[in-house]
């Protein structure tokens, strides 16, 4: 029987309870003490903006184990309230404040592990101190949040920053019935989805009541004031700030261990620090990303929970393979569910050397269409050219998104190609899927395009190439051409194409398009049959271009190129 050690846990959330449970699982003769700086250990951090509209009503099911039961059921000590201030590398102790008291002492260790998270960065704007700003890390954060707008009931609200926690916040405070306005500096929110793909995003929160700005910075802020770099001003009583985190690196950059590129804490492959007692896993650390070999940060619970895992094993003297990640997410945003997992266009094309990539851009339905709830599901995939490796993929819908991008990930991590999802065999009935589904249908685009069997143009060209002149075919029924079309499309429906075939130049570029894709890319085949050498089929079609255009005729009151949208 091995002798017990004393292993020391700083940050007692995902990371840190992780390790601490799958340490005990090894040993039963370790001692293991886990710090908090906070009063909750073991919180559903991902969860805190749902209990603003009232989806998770008490704020104490936010938390999913007190020290008690900790103690009760892992003998782990879990000390909240605890931190931890200082580490001694040479003696191997740390020094630890109990914030209850004030009062400083120090615990040894024979293995640390370092799980502080990371925290909401906050700008020096000038005149913050004339504003309610609240950030969201933790219970404390939510519950304070929430008392202080339930104290006004006719609060208007702004959410600064359009990432994960900013969206989740806007449309839980709009949910709870909050005039919001959610702000984001640059031109999109959610940096992981394409530009053409946001856009449907961006439409949703607009749609459900969200004042929504985007390409506008807040310059200062006066009394209940967010001033905007247009000279626009935002009535807010509570401003929320969610433009980002930063890891938590100040422990350990004060005991002297080695960051890394990104500023995170430097680890190796079994999570290690440059000290070889001193481990950290979570928010805090930097890792590597499987497709373009690149350290990251990564601030999500899955891989978090994945290098606890390790570490501890490591701490055991488990060995496994080397961990690295493609960065697989989720978000819900009002009535539509998106996912997205590895590389997004912008980040395969900054990738050195340069690789040769294609992509699928597809709507299908995400069930049976005879189903009552059945809805459209946008799609699309990134591919290496020639080999058809995977690089990415993103999907926005009312329907299972997440079935469909975990499918990818896990072909991903197998180093999987569009070829290959062309033979899988995923489960099917009515309520659930096609028995042909996207991601198979994915796969034989993918597979064409690898082929050379038709060309594509995305939704993002289109008012290009309707501005410098080009012949664009709608195939679409007369009746759906009425119903809304790009202003000067000629419109050729895919049931007389055969017999008006004269009708199409052979001598200039014809762009084709329908609803979706699916009958404009029947009709490319069918020209190319007959001659034709220059056609190209318009990727989600009419569908997907009305989703782009959409939002941004809106806010920049810019003429329309469509007569009608179609989001049906």
């Amino acid at each position: 029987m091995k002798d017990g050690r004393n292993i020391l846990i700083v940050g007692g959330v995902a990371g840190g309870a992780s390790t601490a449970a799958r340490l005990r699982r090894s040993s039963e003769e370790d001692r293991i003490i886990m710090f908090e700086k906070g009063p909750h250990v073991s919180f559903s951090n991902c969860s805190l903006p749902y209990y603003l509209s009232g989806e998770i009503e008490d704020a104490e099911d936010l938390v999913l184990m007190d020290p008690e039961l900790f103690l009760k059921q892992y003998h782990i000590e879990a000390r909240v309230n605890q931190e931890v201030t200082a580490i001694d590398r040479e003696n191997k102790f740390v020094t630890v404040k109990n914030l209850a008291s004030g009062e400083s002492y120090r615990e040894s260790y024979d293995k640390l592990i370092l799980s502080p998270g990371a925290a909401p960065i906050v700008p020096n704007i000038p005149g913050i101190d004339k504003v309610n700003l609240f950030t969201v890390r933790n219970v404390v954060d939510i519950e304070k949040l929430n008392q202080y707008l339930k104290a006004v009931p006719s609060m208007e609200a702004a959410v600064i920053g359009g990432g994960f926690i900013g969206v989740e916040v806007a449309e839980n405070l709009t949910k709870a019935e909050y005039k919001v306005t959610l702000i984001e500096g640059t031109n999109q929110i959610l940096r992981p989805y394409d530009y053409d793909m946001v856009q449907i995003l961006h439409k949703e929160i607009s749609d459900n009541g969200v004042d929504f700005i985007v390409e506008d910075t807040v310059m200062e802020f006066e009394k209940d004031t967010v001033v905007l770099s247009s000279g626009r001003r935002i009535k807010a009583g509570a401003v929320v700030m969610a433009v980002g985190v930063a890891p938590e690196t100040k422990l350990a950059r004060e005991a002297g261990l080695l960051l890394g590129e990104t500023k995170a804490i430097k680890v190796n492959s079994d999570f290690q620090t440059d000290d070889p007692n001193i481990y950290a896993v979570g928010d805090a650390i930097e890792v590597m990303n499987a497709l373009n070999k690149q350290v990251m940060k990564l601030s999500l619970a899955g891989p978090a929970l994945k290098e606890a895992r390790r570490a501890a094993d490591h701490i055991n003297g488990r060995k496994a393979e080397e961990l690295s990640f493609i960065g697989s997410s989720a978000i819900k945003v009002f009535e539509l569910n998106a996912a997205a997992t590895g590389l997004n266009e912008a980040q395969i094309a900054a990738l050195e050397p340069k690789i040769e990539y294609n992509f699928v851009r597809i709507i299908l339905m995400d069930k049976v269409g005879l189903m009552p709830d059945a809805s459209p599901l946008h799609f699309k995939l990134f591919f290496e050219v020639p080999t058809g490796r995977i690089l990415g993929a993103q999907a926005i819908g009312k329907g299972d998104v997440t079935k469909r991008i975990d499918v990818i990930a896990t072909a991903m991590k197998f180093k999987g190609s569009v070829r290959d999802l062309t033979e899988l065999e995923l489960s099917y009935a009515p309520p659930f899927s096609t028995a042909k589904d996207i991601v198979n249908y994915a796969g034989y685009v993918g597979s064409n395009l690898l082929n050379g069997d038709f060309k594509q143009v995305n939704v993002d060209k289109v008012r290009g190439i309707l501005e410098e002149g080009n012949l664009i075919i709608d195939v679409r029924e007369k009746g759906e051409y009425a119903r809304g079309h790009i202003k000067g499309a000629m419109n050729l429906p895919l049931s007389e194409l055969r017999e008006r075939v004269s009708e199409i130049p052979k001598d200039r570029p014809v762009y084709l398009h329908c609803r979706t894709g699916q009958r404009s890319y029947n009709a490319v085949m069918a020209l190319q049959n007959l001659g034709y050498q220059n056609v190209y089929n318009i990727t989600g079609s009419f569908l997907a271009l009305s989703y782009y255009e959409y939002f941004n005729d809106k806010r920049l009151q810019r003429e329309k190129i469509v007569t009608e949208y179609n989001f049906r």
